[in-house]
């Protein structure tokens, strides 16, 4: 039993369709939709060619008749568009509802595990987090999954939340194009502005870091801008960072680094649409500040990997080989870690071991 969560026009139902697409390839599958009539799943599908004779479907909400089109047709898997859709006669409530909602859950996974059948779910995401409501469904299946994405960007990221049989930290990504979702087996140049053998110069204010996303390296670019001096009420805006985590960098580089901020507004932002909350990221993000303070750029072809304490000591983080392959692979030849990184041989990069902010930003702080 999966369950895919996400909310309501993420992209779940689409990206399903392409999945059973390709696992009709290898038996039958029946797609049951309680959302959507035939008509539109059809246009969809076709839209997306997703297209296959062995692929049947049914717009269906009761369970009962569910049942009887899989005792037809024997299906290898069965998907269902959505949870909160279906209903049965054995318990009261309204479709969506937690007694309906569990009554099905329950119902269909013991038909999963008597038949050997492969069951995937959607569930919507509520208002407040919550998968089809307040907890139901995450303790009754096997395997929870994540379907995550901003309104304003095309990326989609399918996260493991729960997994009964391995990891629960993988991650993949994917982009929303106009014939469907596209699986991205390198996702890092979304998230860098210049990226590829173009990638000559840099600009003030940005710095490249390598964040871990579950077990996958990627590569993300932060920008940071400084603007005006003597300003009573400076502004502090952030863009796709934690808001505390960049406030509590600013007072280190005003304390520590006497990187001089207090009368300016300043603006820190990730490119591609990226959600960075790793502490991975501190040293660029005061790189990118401190850059954009004096109007000095970084090397295009650096990454910067490291926390920050408040006493501006740049602290280990875990991953830094895996973090510095991946950013080898894609053409950077020099990084800033931190000191005691277990790093090895062979990366043909040139590392720079970093013991505080300070020893930093005297080689980026202009004479």
């Amino acid at each position: 039993m999966v369950l895919l969560a996400g909310e309501p026009g993420v992209g779940k139902s689409t990206l399903l369709l392409e999945v059973a697409a390709r696992a009709a390839a290898s038996g039958r599958v029946l797609y049951v939709t309680g959302e959507e009539s035939a008509g539109q799943v059809r246009l969809r599908a076709e839209r997306t060619n997703g297209l296959h004779d062995d692929l049947y479907l049914a717009a269906e909400s009761d369970l009962g008749a569910i049942v009887g089109h899989i005792d037809a047709l024997a299906p290898s898997l069965l998907i269902v568009d959505s949870i909160q859709t279906m209903t049965t006669g054995e318990v009261d409530g309204i479709p969506g509802g937690v007694t309906q909602t569990r009554a099905v859950t329950v119902a269909l996974t013991s038909l999963a595990k008597q038949r050997g059948l492969p069951v995937l779910l959607v569930g919507h995401v509520t208002k407040d987090g919550s998968i089809a409501g307040p907890r139901v469904l995450e303790h009754l299946v096997d395997v929870v999954l994540a379907f995550e994405g901003d309104k304003h960007s095309t990326l989609r990221m399918v996260r493991g939340v729960k997994n009964r049989f391995g990891p629960a930290d993988e991650v993949g990504c994917f982009e929303l194009r106009d014939e469907g979702i596209v699986g991205l087996a390198d996702p890092s140049g979304l998230f860098l502005a210049r990226f590829g053998s173009t990638r000559e110069s840099s600009v003030a204010g940005t710095a490249v870091t390598v964040v871990m996303d579950g077990r996958r390296p990627l590569l993300a670019e932060v920008q940071a801008l400084v603007a005006g001096s003597n300003i009573p009420s400076p502004r502090r805006a952030v863009s796709g960072l934690d808001n505390a985590r960049v406030a509590m960098l600013l007072a280190v580089l005003e304390r520590r680094a006497k990187v001089k901020l207090a009368d300016s507004e300043v603006y820190t932002a990730t490119v591609g649409g990226m959600k960075i909350a790793e502490p991975a990221a501190d040293l660029a993000i005061a790189l990118a500040v401190a850059s954009a303070r004096w109007d000095v750029a970084l090397p295009p072809d650096m990454v910067v990997v490291g926390e920050l304490g408040l006493a501006g000591e740049v602290r280990r983080v875990n991953g830094v080989q895996r973090r510095l392959a991946e950013a080898a692979r894609l053409g950077f030849t020099r990084a800033l870690i931190p000191t005691d990184s277990d790093v090895g041989k062979g990366l043909g990069m040139q590392i720079t071991v970093v013991h505080d902010l300070g020893q930093v930003l005297r080689d980026v702080k202009p004479r």
